[in-house]
């Protein structure tokens, strides 16, 4: 499979970076069903096209985590094209039958293809050559709570956060601070200006990857409601609906208990019973 793979062309046609990005957009997504069968396919005959149907649908994905990285100063397509390799490399890795969605499972490929680019080919980047300094990098300037150098404190905090040593924490913010330009800079009109790390550091918060994952996971989590809810008789949907899927006048135990000619206790019970039979179907999917 790994042979096959290799063979798949996902580079960026030349020059044309914006019919690329109009290009993937328009493929079509898989659902969750599409991508489980064209997951285990790969895995049970190592079929190539299962993987290229796989790679193509997502992508979109790459390109806007991609775009999160654009203030490194590095071309787009570059960082577009390292992170469709970590894509193919999660695809050769993936296991449908974990449970989590191929997107999700990528993040971690697709983002650590785009760090190793950066960290080759960003000349301030070079400082960054171990595990515990490159964790600084890319996170030191969303943990520092204020502009200067940080205090013990702030700094003991955030060996804690990153797991990694107080001492290294110095080193790292020491070594930001030697370049030739401040690491909070300025604006200048001086064509020789470059600007400071903080202006292109990414923002987690606003992190393309995270808004993916919790999209999907949102997504996942309404079409197990729903199938899980027509798995239930009629008297049962209808009372969750009246109870709790609807915005305006949800109806009472005793509203319900008077349509149905039954008990409020009834009513009650077999609410609880229902929501009980949710929960199962909703795990088990």
């Amino acid at each position: 499979m790994q042979n096959g793979l290799q063979k798949f062309d996902a580079h960026l046609p030349i020059g044309s970076l914006e019919a690329y990005l109009t290009y993937v957009n328009q493929v079509p997504m898989l659902s969750q069903e599409e991508e489980h069968a064209l997951a285990t396919q790969l895995q049970a005959n190592n079929d190539v096209t299962s993987a290229k149907k796989m790679i193509l649908s997502h992508l979109r994905y790459v390109a806007r985590v991609a775009k999160s990285y654009s203030g490194y100063g590095l071309p787009l397509a570059d960082l577009i094209q390292e992170g469709n390799v970590g894509l193919m490399k999660a695809v050769r890795r993936y296991d449908p039958n974990k449970g989590a969605r191929l997107v999700t499972f990528a993040m971690h490929w697709i983002k650590a293809e785009i760090h190793e680019y950066i960290l080759r080919n960003w000349k301030i980047v070079k400082i960054a050559t171990t595990k515990a300094q490159r964790k600084l990098f890319f996170n030191l300037r969303n943990m520092k709570k204020r502009l200067g150098w940080m205090t013990q404190q702030e700094v003991e905090d955030v060996a804690n956060d990153l797991g990694v040593k107080p001492e290294t924490v110095r080193d790292m913010e020491l070594r930001l601070s030697s370049q030739d330009a401040s690491f909070d800079g300025q604006d200048s009109d001086d064509d020789d200006y470059h600007p400071s790390p903080s202006a292109y550091l990414e923002d987690l918060r606003f992190s393309p990857s995270v808004e993916f994952e919790s999209n999907e996971a949102s997504s996942r989590s309404n079409t197990a409601l729903h199938k899980a809810i027509k798995q239930l008789d009629t008297r049962s949907q209808d009372i969750l609906q009246a109870r709790w899927l609807t915005e305006d006048n949800k109806a009472t135990l005793h509203d319900l208990a008077s349509k149905y000619d039954i008990s409020a206790e009834r009513v009650r019970q077999l609410e609880k019973n229902a929501m009980k039979k949710l929960k199962v179907a909703i795990e088990t999917q």
